[in-house]
């Protein structure tokens, strides 16, 4: 008699799965595109909406010589002087654009219609850049930007859509830059992660570090070190707080655990930065002030930090994710 053996087929690889999803991406992204109403409702006041702000976006030419409220954005983003704090802002959007393509069949189940008070929301959103114009806070303008933005959708597919979109729209946030005017988040950061430091150095590893104000060094003054504003954690801080909203938005269902979890994203944030200043306290001890230099300019080591955080956010989320209720078991029909 003979035997049949199934041989079950390999599973296909990272690339075969990536080249299978390229393959598909133009036909499902057509399909999208011609299911969505009144597409030209939406695009050519958001041409017109981008030149706007192209054009008559910055008023603060003492400081960045253009009129572009986008340029003004890049060159924040991007300007040495800021130390990388908010460089995440040139990749936010593009983030954005890969979350509404992740929940493209949910946005296109919805119900879309004109909306007429979408218009109320763009007024709104004009006028909000008004007054960041005249008072010359470009900060205001960006708001109303991503406001006026979110306000032609509402115009063009409805409440419905606003709702849906709503996460990932919200991320938009971490676009607006904070480090040149961060001294009341970053103060107290660095006051309190020096303070924490300290405290486990001295009570818990029996380490002499003595703290005046921002700065920590030995008794014998073989290494010192600032906590300076580049090292208060407001880089991590955001980060771990966007990943916390991310995952609270695509997790989560019910508003308090969203809550929780991006609350979460300022303790995690602090321990984060008490290891990195830990690391570098020791390496000091181990190796003198050479050896905490390495470690505090070395990229890599300056990723070990973020370990825990991922990893506190990661616990949190296990013990906050939503249960399927059990499906209930059918009672047996009684005989008549």
């Amino acid at each position: 008699m003979d035997s049949k053996q199934n041989i079950e087929a390999p599973a296909p690889s990272l690339a075969e799965e990536l080249g299978g999803w390229l393959q598909a991406f133009p036909g499902e992204f057509a399909a999208c595109w011609q299911k969505l109403p009144n597409k030209a409702c939406f695009f050519i006041p958001l041409v017109a909406w981008l030149l706007l702000f192209q054009f008559y976006g910055n008023a603060t030419f003492g400081y960045i010589d253009t009129a572009s409220l986008l340029y003004w954005m890049k060159f924040t983003y991007t300007n040495p002087m800021a130390h990388g704090e908010d460089g995440h802002g040139l990749y936010v959007p593009f983030v954005v654009l890969a979350l509404f393509w992740w929940k493209r069949k949910q946005l296109m189940e919805v119900p879309m219609r004109l909306w007429w008070p979408g218009v109320i929301l763009l007024v709104g959103a004009l006028f909000l850049h008004i007054l960041g114009y005249m008072v010359q806070q470009p900060r205001l303008s960006i708001v109303a930007l991503f406001a006026g933005i979110y306000a032609l959708m509402g115009m063009t597919w409805g409440p419905s859509w606003l709702r849906a979109s709503f996460f990932p729209f919200f991320l938009f946030v971490f676009c607006i830059p904070i480090t040149s005017i961060g001294e009341p988040i970053t103060v107290p950061l660095r006051l309190m992660v020096t303070k924490l430091v300290a405290g486990f150095c001295h009570h818990v590893l029996g380490i002499n570090v003595i703290r005046e104000g921002n700065f920590l060094f030995n008794a014998s003054h073989t290494y010192s070190y600032e906590v300076a504003a580049a090292c208060s954690g407001l880089q991590s801080l955001i980060a771990i707080f966007a990943l916390a909203t991310v995952y609270a938005f695509i997790f989560m269902q019910t508003g308090w655990k969203r809550a929780l979890m991006i609350a979460s994203a300022l303790p995690l944030a602090i321990i984060a930065n008490v290891v990195r200043l830990m690391d570098i306290i020791l390496a000091a001890e181990l190796f003198g002030q050479k050896g905490g230099d390495f470690v505090h300019n070395n990229g890599a080591l300056n990723m070990v930090p973020y370990l825990p955080a991922i990893i506190g956010l990661m616990l949190l989320g296990r013990w906050l994710q939503e249960r399927q209720p059990e499906p209930a078991i059918p009672m047996e029909a009684k005989p008549a």
